[in-house]
């Protein structure tokens, strides 16, 4: 809009003046609409019968009050677009935030619909997508003895691993076994942490009857492998002291849950390795092992939080020995370093030979560490929060050291995250 002037005010000269170019619009606010307080006014003056002063007070007069009044309206609605611009922009952040929170990587691949999930968070596959990712159910990994384990392959090349109960009647599907199997999918839907298998999914139909979890896929291999199997890739010092610093941050914060998640088995074989050697603690099993007269959980034992320290303890030695818990011809390894313990074995020998040269005094520090955790009293054993923190103390090694740095879940989750943007 070009300069106004206040009423009554005199032209200078015979040539007007050419207009001063108009700023260019602003890409953030839309101009303001015509209002009459923002027209001057039309005032008719008479023509006076005698000669005027060339000083006229009403031409010098600034500003017309209406006049000044009408840019200060005019900048209360400025400031008032600006005020909901800005409270506009903040809520479709916040509510572009919320929706990418809410973003699953394992729905990556998936063509079906998810259904209603009784765990919030875990959502519920169809059979048939898990049967296209796993070949028809033939790419047999592993079993237990309630479950067989698959590993499966979704469209968007992300690797999962699915656990499967052997159970295939509903007949044999007891109200016991439903409520182990709910209580198990949330107790770990609840852990979360980048050093723990992941929960992904869950399977639940009727015909043909299913009951089945998807996890996340660890494709290195177990602990038990690669430091028994002399096929397997040899270990050195500091990809030994980041997997044990894997372990024990996962084990804290699994401790910290209430009520706190315990797998029901923990040991080198159900610790898997990434592609970059980071710990993946896993607990696969469909039972927490509460004993029962279901014929599913009989003979199970449900470990708590000192088993598990004591359990660490050993895996702690067996990362520094490369000796296996209990050999076929010898002590079992609790009692064979009983013996350094004692005084009576050089630390030398107590270490894995194939190490080579290693900083005596943290092998040391990590012994004692692994000592307090076998105590034979339990009560004497440290908390696993205070392992950790000896642990990391020791080893100067992070949590953020301790993590996967390349896992295929997060290509998954920016594909989704880039499909969402556009």
């Amino acid at each position: 809009m070009p300069p106004t002037r206040a009423p009554g005010h005199k032209k200078r000269g015979r040539h007007p003046r050419a207009p001063s170019p108009a700023p260019s619009p602003s890409p953030f606010a839309a101009p303001p609409k015509a209002s009459p307080l923002l027209a001057p006014p039309h005032v008719v003056r008479p023509l006076p019968s005698t000669p005027q002063p060339s000083h006229d007070p009403q031409v010098a007069a600034p500003v017309n009050p209406l006049h000044r009044h009408s840019w200060r309206a005019y900048g209360l609605v400025t400031a008032g677009g600006a005020a909901l611009l800005v409270m506009t922009a903040a809520f479709a952040v916040y509510c572009r935030a919320k929706k990418v929170g809410t973003v699953r990587p394992w729905v990556t691949g998936l063509s079906g619909q998810l259904q209603r999930a009784f765990v919030t968070g875990v959502p519920s596959l169809k059979r048939s997508e898990l049967e296209a990712a796993c070949e028809d159910f033939s790419n047999i990994i592993g079993s237990t003895a309630n479950c067989m384990l698959y590993k499966g392959t979704l469209s968007s090349g992300v690797e999962i691993a699915v656990v499967s109960s052997l159970i295939s009647s509903k007949n044999d599907w007891s109200k016991e076994c439903e409520s182990q199997y709910r209580k198990k999918i949330s107790s770990l839907s609840k852990v979360g942490h980048k050093n723990f298998i992941n929960l992904l999914g869950y399977c639940e139909e009727e015909n043909p009857f299913t009951r089945a979890m998807v996890f996340e896929y660890a494709p290195n291999g177990t602990l038990f492998e690669h430091l028994h199997v002399r096929e397997a890739e040899n270990l050195d010092w500091m990809a030994r002291l980041r997997i044990s610093m894997g372990i024990a941050y996962c084990l804290e914060q699994m401790h910290k849950l209430n009520p706190p998640v315990v797998p029901r088995s923990f040991s080198s074989t159900t610790i898997h390795l990434t592609d970059d050697f980071a710990a993946k603690v896993s607990d696969l099993d469909f039972w927490n092992g509460t004993k029962g007269s279901d014929s599913v959980t009989e003979g199970c034992t449900m470990l708590d939080t000192e088993s598990i320290v004591h359990q660490y303890g050993i895996i702690l030695l067996e990362i520094l020995t490369g000796r296996v818990p209990f050999p076929e011809q010898d002590l079992p390894l609790e009692q064979w370093a009983s013996i350094y313990f004692e005084g009576k074995m050089p630390l030398a020998e107590l270490m894995y030979s194939s190490l080579g040269s290693f900083p005596e005094e943290t092998a040391r520090a990590l012994c004692d560490v692994a000592r307090s955790c076998i105590d034979p009293d339990p009560s004497k054993r440290p908390r696993m929060a205070q392992v950790a923190a000896q642990m990391k103390e020791i080893t100067a090694v992070g949590p953020e050291g301790a993590t996967p740095k390349v896992s295929p879940l997060w290509w998954a989750e920016l594909e989704i995250m880039s499909a969402e943007a556009t």
